[in-house]
């Protein structure tokens, strides 16, 4: 990929997840007590872009998705290569291992990868759209997963 195209795009993604209880709970304490840490390694990792915070999307704040067991979040990335190193190559990776503890199985994708142009952030509406799309669809252009990954759009029409 050019440098024009990687210039051109980012990488936004959103992943949400159901608490097995509330915040407060001490069941969720590895995961509350960790969450700051975690944050601001993804934001020190090479790639790293922008992190949604606020109402709807951080954590410890107002959750999205209408539910209040739903947490949230959304990110920014130079490419998916970033993203997946911050993921699975950091210490956020033994987070992801211990999900079940604090989370409730996924009823479908939890997470959702789409091209955005530099400088674009998501908004929560956005974000849960194209969750919902990947959702009825399956991964697309629109919204895809690490397993099914599509070029920015530039790339594709060369």
């Amino acid at each position: 990929m050019g440098a024009a195209v990687s210039a051109a795009f980012h990488l936004a993604q959103v992943n949400i997840a159901r608490l097995v209880a509330p915040m407060d709970d001490p069941r969720i304490a590895g995961f509350r007590e960790a969450l700051d840490r975690i944050n601001a390694l993804g934001e020190a990792q090479p790639g790293f872009v922008w992190r949604a915070t606020g109402p709807g999307f951080d954590a410890l704040d107002v959750p999205g998705f209408d539910d209040p067991l739903i947490l949230t979040n959304a990110s920014v990335w130079e490419g998916v290569e970033h993203l997946a190193a911050f993921a699975y190559r950091t210490e956020h990776r033994l987070f992801v291992r211990r999900a079940r503890e604090w989370f409730e199985p996924p009823t479908g994708p939890q997470v959702a990868l789409w091209w955005v142009y530099a400088g674009h952030r998501p908004d929560l509406a956005e974000c849960a759209a194209r969750l919902a799309a990947l959702r009825a669809q399956g991964p697309t252009p629109e919204a895809f997963d690490f397993k099914t990954r599509f070029p920015p759009p530039m790339a594709q029409a060369s």
